[in-house]
């Protein structure tokens, strides 16, 4: 009998708890464990330079067969972390090849809590970014071991990339010197020719597209506070600033305070602090008047930059007519350094994205089959 295949909704929109597991072998497109030896996985650890810490990648075919990446084979699968030097890695990204028109990969994503438990309904653009840039390690190990190295300063054209836990499609595009997206990559040293690793990522689907505001609204008034929800990626709540206490530790209580009663808004009960949706973030005028300052909650405290997904939210949020969100939106600034961002009638983009594979790691994996 086939273990059976658990599917946590999309988008986040059931209101219900953390699920049961990333549902690997599912009929939306990734099929478990075609390789790997039995009670034993290798992943690959990828650090994007704006998340707050790492992600651990899983190849699909890198894991036994029969895996389901149900929720007791990752706790089993953090408690071997515990013995290595990534004992607080708490995200988790399943990825595998495509099935589907248009797409290169599928991926799901995992968050894991503070609390031991896991959320199966988030997405983070930083570890998609992460499961192709660890795709391309793979498929380079390949390639040496079969034809010998790549010519040098190599590197690949764009991935599509189909986010399973929220139903969007993103496009990885490696930047041109000039910061400029390559669809198509130039032959040998041109003036365009790949920057120092950056990427772009297309969130392909108008800002303007039915569900982006959950509520039917721009604006809805919670506890007085004009706010806008936009789910763009991740549904995120945004709030001018000038409406919260200036400091810490006011301040950010008042933002949980926003964000748990936006979550019951949108049906996520029961509801904690723990839980990872609605995210938040507030937003003020740079004092030049040509941007915006942004700083955002995240599990556990300040996001250090601005989320990949949040950036996506943001700028889909000022492309429409009647949010909080003063638009067009473009330079960003937040905590940790710049972000740029860019929205059309058909998707938002996010530039000048960079991750990089840091350790490679045998960990073992149990099987849990379900009858």
């Amino acid at each position: 009998m086939r273990p059976e295949s658990r599917h946590p909704p999309r988008g986040g929109t059931d209101g219900g708890g953390t699920g049961r597991g990333v549902a690997v072998g599912d009929r939306d497109g990734l099929v478990a464990g075609r390789g790997g030896p039995a009670g034993s996985v290798t992943g690959y650890v990828v650090r994007a330079d704006d998340a707050p810490g790492p992600t651990l990648v899983l190849p699909l075919d890198h894991l036994p067969a029969g895996a389901l990446a149900l929720t007791g084979e990752l706790a089993g699968l953090r408690r071997a972390l515990a013995r290595t030097p990534y004992r607080d890695l708490n995200k988790i990204a399943v990825y595998g090849s495509s099935a589907h028109p248009g797409a290169d990969l599928d991926y799901r994503f995992v968050q894991a809590l503070p609390d031991g438990s896991f959320d199966f309904r988030t997405g983070c653009g930083h570890s998609l970014l992460a499961c192709v840039v660890a795709d391309q390690e793979v498929r380079q190990v390949r390639q040496v071991r079969r034809y010998g190295p790549a010519a040098p300063g190599s590197r690949p054209g764009p991935v599509t990339v189909r986010a399973l836990t929220t139903g969007d499609t993103i496009r990885v595009l490696p930047q041109g010197a000039t910061g400029a997206p390559l669809d198509v990559l130039p032959q040998g040293g041109a003036a365009g020719a790949p920057s120092d690793g950056a990427y772009t990522l297309d969130f392909l689907r108008p800002p303007t597209a039915p569900g982006t505001l959950p509520t039917g609204r721009p604006v809805d008034v919670i506890d007085g506070v004009p706010v806008s929800i936009v789910r763009y990626g991740n549904p995120y709540v945004f709030v001018d600033a000038r409406h919260l206490p200036p400091a810490d530790p006011p301040r950010r209580a008042h933002m949980l305070q926003l964000r748990a009663q936006a979550a019951r808004l949108l049906g996520y009960a029961p509801w904690s602090p723990l839980a990872p949706l609605p995210k938040i973030a507030a937003f003020s005028r740079t004092p030049d008047g040509t941007g915006l300052a942004v700083r955002a909650l995240t599990v556990g405290g300040w996001h250090p930059r601005l989320a990949l997904t949040g950036a996506a939210a943001l700028a889909a949020a000022g492309a429409l007519a009647g949010t909080v969100v003063p638009g067009p939106v473009g330079a960003v600034t937040t905590p940790g350094g710049p972000v740029r961002v860019s929205a059309a009638p058909d998707r938002v983009r996010v530039h000048d994205k960079r991750a990089r594979p840091i350790a490679r790691l045998d960990l073992p994996w149990r099987i849990r089959a379900t009858a």
